[in-house]
């Protein structure tokens, strides 16, 4: 769905608080990346630092940092898992990866719940997320776009 340009894919998870999304996965893992709405209002980046893939990061600490021109912040896991793979080599052929396609090519990490029966705790989807993500675009004044060259 596109709200006001912000794509707002139904089948994914999503965190309210650090604007990221959860594709939970067949064999047990689960892609994460940063929403539309958090690429636009970060604006073009510039730089991610991620953590090594074989740790574990715990629910609420920080997985990958991210500097745009406008921001440096972290990306916050919202759930315990081992960190399986980042996409750091996508991001150093172009780091604007995300800024175009953040549910696709632009990801961050690939990881596995430590405690799968629980991961989806705290997270929306389908309705629930739309109604929550349009209701921060229109109090933010939010409208998407994707970065080009």
């Amino acid at each position: 769905m596109l709200y006001y340009g912000c794509d707002i894919p139904e089948d994914l998870y999503y965190h309210q608080e650090y604007d990221s999304w959860v594709r939970f996965e067949a064999d047990g893992t689960a892609t994460l990346g940063m929403t539309d709405v958090a690429q636009t209002m970060s604006g073009k980046l510039l730089h991610i630092q991620f953590k090594s893939p074989g740790k574990t990061v715990k629910a609420g600490r920080v997985a990958a940092t991210i500097e745009s021109g406008k921001w440096v912040g972290p990306f916050v896991m919202p759930f315990d898992a081992e960190l399986l793979a980042i996409n750091d080599k996508a991001f150093a052929d172009d780091i604007l990866i995300a800024n175009r396609d953040p549910y696709g090519a632009g990801w961050l990490v690939k990881v596995r719940p430590l405690q799968p029966e629980n991961a989806r705790d705290g997270l929306l989807t389908g309705q629930e997320a739309m109604t929550h993500i349009q209701k921060k675009v229109d109090a933010n004044g939010i409208r998407c776009y994707r970065c080009v060259e």
